[in-house]
């Protein structure tokens, strides 16, 4: 067990592995394949509710695991692999699809490259990783919306018309601050690497 701080806040953090956040990431990785299938062979409304599914799953474990001191390693390692597979997943669903443009993939999967080239070379300078900061959760939620209403906008109805807006309006915001955060990230990378003295921006 650790305690670490964020700025004035101490929390701790276990090495326990059954705790409720953890279920609750594990159920949305498990989740995950069954999407893929959804949404390949058009079965929109299962597609729908898993995303609703993983979107309200991604909160509350987060959520749970602040209020009741239930962070964990195992917790801090699921969590974004499980972000990073449904926004994954969703992509290329929904490119196979022809709902969302090649460009979109393009720009979202570039970051990824980007942050992975960034943790490689931390971990080639001896640093393990980055704590996960509010701009990238906020990018992610924000992909996490626009994506089920990007898929609802499909319908040929009022729903699908009053969908579309949103979802692109969330799908550009969630562009933005990704791309954002990874800027963030090697801001404090940089800071991390100068010496003891960093700190958290």
């Amino acid at each position: 067990m650790e305690v670490e701080k964020a700025g004035e806040r101490e929390h701790v953090v276990t090495e326990r592995l059954l705790t409720i956040p953890n279920v609750l990431s594990v159920l949305r990785l498990l989740g995950v394949p069954v999407f893929l299938w959804a949404i390949l062979s058009e079965r929109d409304g299962l597609a729908l509710l898993l995303l609703l599914f993983s979107g309200i799953t991604d909160y509350l474990d987060g959520k749970i695991a602040r209020q009741f001191n239930m962070e964990s390693r195992l917790g801090q390692f699921l969590d974004p692999i499980a972000d990073r597979l449904y926004i994954l997943t969703t992509l290329l669903g929904l490119a196979w699809r022809d709902i969302i443009p090649v460009w979109l993939v393009v720009v979202l999967l570039a970051r990824e490259l980007v942050m992975a080239l960034m943790l490689l070379f931390l971990r080639s300078r001896g640093q393990l990783g980055l704590p996960v900061h509010f701009v990238g959760k906020a990018a992610t939620f924000n992909l996490l919306y626009a994506f089920p209403l990007l898929l609802l906008a499909q319908r040929d109805d009022w729903l699908g018309a009053l969908a579309r807006p949103f979802g692109w309006g969330f799908a550009w915001w969630g562009v933005v601050l990704y791309w954002l955060a990874a800027v963030l990230y090697a801001v404090h990378a940089r800071i991390v690497l100068r010496g003891p003295r960093a700190v958290t921006p």
